[in-house]
């Protein structure tokens, strides 16, 4: 069992996981999307968010009855809209449907979700490190999380939901979490999400997630309960990301997982590619099957 971080230490940490030089920095501060051109680089100091506006909100259709046929085909028509608008990659899953490619992302702070139910099932006193985590995507907050478990611990918690993934236990990237680079697909987050509600601890993780402070993609859905996370490639071109549970028209809950990468390589760019699939996706939402456990 590792020990959390302390002092000088803690220190350190902050900087692995958050200090790069010459690359913009894993979890930059989110803009307003309704807003955005071409702004400045994003940089990892905590973020002023507001909440979404009214004219944000996805609308949602009539309710249909689920068929796996029409979420494929609705999933299908989301990413190559959204695709023909930015171009770059989007991926988007629901249940076992899924649709697009985000094949090679990393799972950046996504992964903070099991990593914080692992850490307080065993260390339930770092409720205020899970808070931030989760919340505000704090990566000192994580790394004190990462330090206080174990790799193999964050594994059974992915096995539990579902998704047995092998968790990267090394730092492959100067500058960023070794969990963050974990392989983690689209499909996985989504059958992850459905599962969650009945993965051993995740209670106070999942209402963590309904206080996350992001006014884009899954963020303009009231109700939802999601985690994103974001980061550059190898090549410096934003990954962008999310993962979750939403309510539908008839307050079903929806597992959902989405990601995308701008033609142009900005994290604005796929903040705004990421609201438009959400937008899109409202035929979907409706038909997909409701999680597993909620």
């Amino acid at each position: 069992m590792r020990k959390a971080l302390t002092g000088g230490v803690l220190g350190a940490a902050l900087c692995l996981t958050a200090c790069t030089v010459g690359d913009p920095l894993e979890e930059p501060a989110p803009v307003d999307v309704t807003t955005v051109t071409e702004t400045a680089k994003p940089t990892s100091e905590s973020p002023e968010l507001s909440e979404p506006s009214e004219a944000a909100q996805p609308k949602t259709p009539e309710k249909r009855e689920p068929s796996g046929a029409d979420v494929n085909a609705e999933l299908t028509s989301a990413v190559e809209q959204v695709v023909a608008a930015h171009g770059g990659t989007a991926a988007v899953s629901m249940g076992e449907s899924a649709a697009g490619d985000a094949s090679g992302f990393a799972s950046w702070s996504t992964m903070k979700v099991p990593v914080a139910i692992a850490a307080l099932k065993e260390h339930p006193e770092m409720t205020v490190e899970a808070t931030n985590a989760i919340e505000v995507s704090d990566n000192g907050a994580a790394d004190m999380l990462w330090n206080a478990t174990t790799p193999e611990a964050v594994e059974a918690v992915l096995a539990e939901g579902g998704t047995p993934v092998t968790v990267e236990r090394n730092i492959t990237r100067p500058g960023f979490s070794a969990f963050g680079q974990t392989q983690w697909s689209v499909a996985d987050q989504a059958r992850f999400a459905s599962n969650l509600g009945c993965v051993a601890g995740s209670g106070p993780v999942l209402e963590m997630m309904g206080n996350v402070a992001q006014n884009y993609g899954l963020g303009t859905i009231p109700g939802a309960r999601f985690k994103g996370g974001w980061g550059p490639s190898i090549s410096g071109a934003y990954e962008v990301r999310q993962l979750g549970l939403v309510p539908d028209a008839a307050g079903r809950t929806i597992p959902v997982a989405i990601a995308a990468s701008a033609a142009d390589g900005t994290y604005e760019s796929a903040q705004v590619m990421l609201t438009q699939l959400v937008t899109e996706l409202g035929p979907a939402l409706n038909a997909a099957p409701e999680a597993a456990c909620t």
